[in-house]
């Protein structure tokens, strides 16, 4: 059995968000442009050979059975047979709530990093198909390609995007995905655009002018931000952002911030850095 592996579990923006319908099961039909990002959480993974599923620090809020990454190592363990466990710690920096996959991200480093120590030798589109089970953002997380989806945000077609620099402003509130999903004054009956149609002329979220009247804070980042460029909601939120030319630019207007906001800058990358991180065999 491997030794340890030490994974970075990167953070994701929502270039795009169009809800263009609802399946008869409850979820939305949406076309999103996910572009991953250098900054993230980590992952400290170490086999064991007793069956356990160690977790360490727990989640404020969030029972074991209920967290992704154990719920993520459980399905690998189910779907292989494999029968030694792990001890996993993660080490967080993304916001919980903030739309930009923490959750969904450490569930996809775990599945990768997983099936990389326990040899258990599945392949980025078997892991897709398992992780997609535990959430519809997991799936390009363990493809690591920033990309055009579809479906409910699980047909992904890989995209090469100019790799701006991005401030991202994290407002102190945690937005429930499922919560703005279900609520009544949602839009979902944008109109289907293409790829090249976004590439010419972008696109908007859907959830923004919801969840910016429901939650003052994310409406007080928006403001806030649209002073240095377009700011924009990521996923269902909380975190906005705007894109800038430079890591100075971006870092310039961080220095701005009110002391009662909180943000960072990262950069916008075309292939995860969870992949670039991994031993070659």
């Amino acid at each position: 059995m491997n030794s340890c592996l030490e994974l970075p579990s990167p953070a994701k923006l929502n270039l795009m968000l169009h809800i263009t319908g609802r399946r008869e099961d409850g979820y939305h039909q949406l076309q999103t442009v996910f572009q991953l990002l250098d900054f993230g959480d980590t992952l400290k993974i170490t086999p064991q050979t007793t069956p356990d599923i160690e977790l360490n620090p727990p989640l404020p809020g969030v029972p074991l059975e209920n967290n992704l990454i154990y719920r993520a190592a459980n399905i690998l363990k189910e779907y292989t047979g494999f029968n030694g466990g792990a001890k996993i710690t993660l080490d967080k920096k993304l916001p919980m709530g903030g739309g930009i996959g923490g959750g969904s991200s450490n569930a996809a480093t775990a599945l990768v990093g997983l099936n990389h120590l326990w040899n258990t030798d599945l392949t980025y589109n078997e892991l897709a198909k398992l992780g997609a089970k535990l959430g519809a953002d997991i799936p390009v997380f363990i493809e690591g390609r920033t990309a055009w989806a579809e479906g409910i945000g699980e047909i992904l077609t890989p995209l090469e995007l100019p790799e701006y620099w991005y401030l991202v402003l994290a407002p102190q509130c945690h937005v429930s995905t499922a919560k703005i999903f279900c609520h009544k004054d949602l839009t979902r009956d944008t109109l289907a655009i293409t790829v090249a149609a976004f590439l010419e002329r972008g696109g908007k979220n859907d959830c923004q002018p919801l969840v910016e009247t429901l939650f003052p804070q994310v409406r007080d980042a928006v403001e806030w931000l649209n002073q240095f460029g377009r700011a924009q909601l990521t996923g269902t939120g909380a975190c906005v952002f705007a894109p800038f030319d430079s890591k100075e630019a971006a870092r310039a207007v961080l220095a701005k911030l009110p002391k009662h906001m909180q943000g960072f800058v990262a950069k916008g990358v075309n292939q995860s850095p969870l992949h670039q991180s991994l031993p070659r065999a």
